[in-house]
């Protein structure tokens, strides 16, 4: 059996990305992902400054997201694995699953979406191909960690139910159907406890309730007590500290301010990955760059979304002359900056990714994204350029120095001099496409108001530059939605008056109104909306048809295609329960299903909306509750454009709470076992009205507690008698 020492051994690093070799527990390699294996060589940092081993760089999370779809996220995660293996990795850090929040948060590019269901199907796929290849994934950053700025002290302040709806969620669902080989604790405090300290979080939350039974690890530098972490139910401190949190974890345990069976619990758990890991370097580790290159360009193809095609500009055609302008189809930019910055093994660039598919083109820079060079000059050759070609492709978006980890953005604007260098392009070439490149959402407006053809690019990896060529010119249809809702303006946001937050506080205001819930709750307009994306062919729904059971609601619709071009819908699925008593959203996803067409085709298309789905975080139970009633759920091709909708009835889960002096007397009268046995005490208020006062008396008084109806004498009956008469309301009530 391990000693005191050796077991505190096992709960930190040796060094910045391996773990120590104690006894028979080996030492185990960790390295950053999520897009790519960042396997550094010679010296170590987090922030993607040292030299790493050549890796695929697929399409970042901000790009995979786009595609919806988790069957291609899990041949991702495969691909890492097969990659993490080549290279003796036995935990990609990865995927990361923080809510977008607010468009500015530096980060966003690393994480999928502004919805949780949306990222848990996907960042679940990619769990379990990674995990499939004998290569653990490290789920991050547990939890509600939203924003760059102070990261490692902010306190994030949140309620339970936003908490639970919002920010676990998507985690909840990780945790339970792709099991994770680890979970990292992120840096910040929630409601006022470390999350690396936190043992609401990491021991009643993951462990208890949802029987997570993997290793914790923190965040790199996250850990500000060793003790208090280990007995909160954090097994792994990375980096290493050179023993003095491995001493100071001794020391506590013989002072007995600290349960030795907490720190055997650690490097038990340590120990477990470590047998895993072993059995994982057992697999054949085979990964071939040309063919993980070719599987990036599919999936960024996939990831691209069409914002907007006005008189069918987009796909150009083959062979056909064009102009291209823009620094980015020189100089792509295609994932972000910090931990996650991968070496790709090789890069695609887009001008001669088009050059291989068109005729004639040309090329002028337009702009430059360090600010050197006349931009005046660029401008106008960009414009005679596009204006002697019959059509013109633009690429704008943002340098990696303007959104990166490690802080926030100030605003989600173009660069003053893209946005005129687009006027004054289409205005010499009405026949002009806009290809964006950004990590963080962008305030697209003037865009939209000036440019036939959108394509949102996100981030797309090395592989973005053949897959844009392959869009454009209609070698693949464009079927990407977006993952996050666009907005008119910033100040339209959500988390506007309470981001980046102040005095090391994020106060979450806005609550379960996060992303198109609050743009669907006010009925505000958006440039494009949740889930919106473009096609060169067209789709029609019909015959939706609804069956509720114990699994949840299942939902068939059938979708033809009624283009002439094979394409591929995203079928989304929004469920809503309009008489709630608590506060809702008008609508939320819950299933979403690809459908792949030919020309005049249709399949019917089945979504589950799991029961678990339907539910909200009741807090006064503290507890899950699916209520009883209609339902309405609506198919369509984003969370605006909403095809058919039907009602559906589902029995709903009990919610008994206990009646106490403080229940209202309008609480007591709806419960019919209640009612009964304390009509007596009431019964001279039933009559009662208050058309001398020019009120409502019975909805005044169903509101007040009855513990202050007797107080103010209007009940012939004692508080003892109220108790009394409560406990039998109660016990007959079951």
């Amino acid at each position: 059996m391990a000693t005191l020492e050796e077991q505190a051994a096992l709960g930190s690093g040796a060094d910045f990305w391996t773990t120590k070799a104690v006894g028979e527990v080996p030492s185990l390699l960790l390295t950053d992902g999520p897009h790519g294996v960042r396997k550094q060589t010679g010296a170590t940092d987090h922030l993607g400054l040292a030299e790493s081993h050549p890796a695929t760089c697929f399409p970042p999370a901000t790009g995979l997201a786009q595609s919806w779809d988790p069957a291609l996220a899990r041949r991702v995660g495969e691909a890492l694995g097969r990659e993490s293996r080549a290279l003796g990795v036995d935990v990609l850090l990865g995927p990361g699953i923080n809510i977008k929040r607010d468009p500015r948060c530096g980060r966003n590019f690393e994480y999928y979406s502004e919805d949780p269901h949306l990222t848990g199907a996907l960042a679940a796929a990619w769990v379990n191909g990674l995990q499939s290849t004998g290569v653990g994934a490290s789920l991050k950053h547990f939890a509600a960690n939203n924003a760059e700025h102070d990261r490692m002290r902010s306190d994030s302040d949140v309620d339970a139910r936003t908490l639970r709806e919002i920010y676990l969620r998507a985690f909840e669902h990780v945790i339970r159907t792709a099991r994770p080989w680890t979970v990292m604790c992120s840096y910040n405090r929630i409601n006022g406890v470390y999350a690396a300290e936190n043992h609401w979080l990491l021991t009643q939350v993951l462990r208890d309730e949802w029987g997570y039974e993997g290793a914790v690890v923190s965040d790199w530098g996250a850990v500000a007590d060793r003790v208090a972490a280990v007995a909160a139910g954090l097994d792994l401190e990375m980096p290493g500290t050179g023993g003095a949190t491995d001493a100071a974890v001794v020391a506590a345990v013989r002072a007995g301010t600290l349960d030795p069976a907490a720190v055997e619990r650690a490097a038990g758990r340590v120990g477990e990955l470590a047998a895993k890991a072993s059995e994982g370097r057992a697999e054949a580790a085979v990964a071939d760059p040309a063919d993980h290159h070719a599987l990036a360009r599919e999936v960024a193809a996939h990831c691209l979304v069409l914002l907007k095609n006005d008189g069918d500009l987009l796909p150009l055609p083959a062979g056909g002359s064009l102009a291209v302008l823009g620094e980015f189809a020189t100089a792509p930019r295609y994932q972000g900056g910090g931990s996650s910055h991968v070496n790709p093994t090789r890069l695609d660039v887009p001008l001669d990714e088009i050059r291989a598919l068109a005729g004639d083109v040309t090329y002028a820079r337009g702009f430059t994204t360090d600010g050197e060079g006349d931009a005046a000059t660029l401008r106008d050759e960009a414009v005679r350029t596009a204006a002697a070609a019959p059509a013109a492709v633009l690429f704008l978006g943002l340098a990696a120095h303007q959104e990166s980890e490690g802080f926030d953005r100030d605003h989600i604007e173009l660069p003053a001099d893209q946005l005129q260098l687009l006027a004054e392009v289409v205005r010499a070439q009405p026949r002009t496409a806009v290809v964006l490149a950004h990590g963080g959402v962008l305030r697209l407006a003037p865009v939209a108001a000036a440019a036939p053809a959108i394509l949102d690019a996100a981030l797309l990896g090395q592989a973005g530059g053949g897959a844009v060529a392959d869009v454009l010119f209609g070698r693949v249809n464009p079927s990407g939605r977006l993952a996050e809702t666009v907005p008119v303006r910033l100040q339209d946001t959500p988390a506007y008056l309470n981001f980046p937050g102040e005095n090391s506080h994020v106060r979450y205001g806005e609550g379960i109104h996060v992303g198109y819930r609050w743009y669907d709750a006010r009925d505000m307009e958006v440039t494009f909306p949740f889930g919106h994306g473009l096609s060169y062919t067209t789709f029609a729904y019909s015959g939706l048809e609804l069956l509720a059971d114990a699994a949840g609601i299942t939902a068939r619709v059938t979708v033809t295609n009624t283009g002439e071009r094979a394409g591929r819908e995203v079928v989304q699925c929004y469920a809503a329960k309009p008489d709630s008593p608590v506060v809702r959203p008008p609508r939320e996803l819950r299933g979403f299903a690809v459908a792949e067409l030919e020309p005049g085709e249709s399949t019917q298309v089945e979504v589950l909306v799991r029961r678990a789905d339907l539910a909200y975080w009741e807090t006064r139970a503290d507890r899950w509750i699916v209520e009883d009633g209609d339902y309405e759920v609506a198919v369509g091709a984003s969370s605006r454009d909403l095809r058919l909708r039907r009602r559906v009835a589902v029995i709903g889960d009990e919610l008994r709470l206990p009646l106490t002096l403080d229940s209202t007397l309008g609480e007591l009268q709806a419960d019919p076992d209640a009612a009964e046995v304390l009509a007596e005490f009431f019964q001279p208020l039933a009559g009662a009205d208050g058309d001398g006062l020019g009120v409502d008396l019975a909805r005044m008084m169903a509101s007040v507690p009855i513990r202050r109806i007797v107080g103010l004498g209007m009940g012939d009956v004692s508080l003892e008698e109220l108790e009394r008469a409560l406990g039998e309301a109660n016990a007959k009530r079951g």
